[in-house]
Formats: C-alpha cells, structure tokens, sequence
C-alpha cells in the first residue's frame, strides 16, 4: 500500500512537470494537419548557395522537419547537429534550418561559419528576411526556436521554445520525433 501511494504521489510529480514545462513553451507554428505553405528563404549552405529558393517545394511531399530560429545559440546548434546526423542516415528524410533576421546579411556569414565548424553537411541553413516568419507560419514573437516537422506536406508534429529554454530533454525529443516521421 504504501508503495503505491509513493507511486502514485511521483507520478502526480511527473505529470505536474510536463504540465508547467508545455504551459511555459509558447505556442509557436503551424497546428499539426495543417498544410504547409510555400516560402521563400536565401540559402547560405545549401546546394542552392548563393540563390532564393523555396524548400518546402523543393522537398515535396518528403518528410521535413524546419528549424525556425532566431538566433544559433549554442543549444539550437546542438539541435542542428543531431537532426543533421539524422538526415545522414536516412536519405528519405529532409531538412532545413530558416533563420529569422532583420539583418540578413550580417547573419550569412555567422551561418556559414556555424556550418563549417559544426561539419553540417546534410542540413541547409538559411535565411529569412524578418523575425516574424514566413506568412501564415504562426510562429509566434515570443518562440526563440520552432521545430516543425511534416511529411506529405502536412504538419505532424511541432515544438515551440522561448528564449533560452530548449534544453537536452528537448533535443532528444525532437531527434526522436524526427525519427518517427517515415515511419
């Protein structure tokens, strides 16, 4: 018996958690089903270097998962590599990062550099002109980093983190979720 109050009170704990980590993440992106729309971004990495393409075309109706981000702290960076390794292991899945600027051209040689010393290589980072985001995107003002993820051009899943607030736990949930997208 008393085993089983101890169980439950943890669990009570653990739900508590989860229940003020999902109310202190913002609600940032498109809703899962919704259709993802075209958009425009400069690719600094990619092989489109150089050019204005819209990935979300380019890809199709693979499975992508979009980082939209802000800044390139140190904890995106961390994302940005392991969805990178994931991408290098299974060629079905795409991806992309979309920085959002005012400055566009002062943040293409940051992205670069990031690319180049965390050896990015299956992962495009580019740029989009303007911290709101893409058009119709909801990402919201308060979202320092968003992950969506779809495939068949329909969102299946969508992670929304506030300024510093995307740690290890996070990281890992969405290299996991990235992981399920073919499945």
């Amino acid at each position: 018996m008393q085993a089983a109050k101890l169980f439950a009170g943890a669990l009570a704990i653990c739900v508590a958690v989860a229940s003020q980590a999902q109310a202190d993440s913002p609600k940032s992106g498109l809703k899962n089903g919704s259709f993802v729309n075209a958009f425009n971004v400069r690719d600094v990495t990619g092989p489109a270097k150089g050019t204005t393409l819209c990935y979300r075309c380019r890809y199709g109706g693979s499975p992508v998962v979009s980082i939209f981000a802000r800044d390139m702290d140190d904890k995106t960076v961390e994302l940005v590599k392991k969805v990178d390794a994931q991408i290098g292991k299974n060629s079905e899945m795409k991806a992309f990062v979309v920085l959002l600027t005012d400055d566009p051209d002062a943040a293409e040689d940051k992205l670069a550099e990031v690319a180049k010393k965390n050896n990015i290589q299956h992962t495009p980072l580019t740029i989009f002109d303007g911290q709101a985001g893409p058009e119709k995107y909801e990402i919201s003002k308060d979202a320092d980093v968003t992950v969506l993820m779809w495939n068949s051009s329909r969102v299946q899943e969508n992670f929304g983190f506030g300024k510093g607030k995307l740690g290890e736990r996070d990281i890992e949930g969405i290299v996991q979720a990235a992981t399920n997208l073919t499945k």
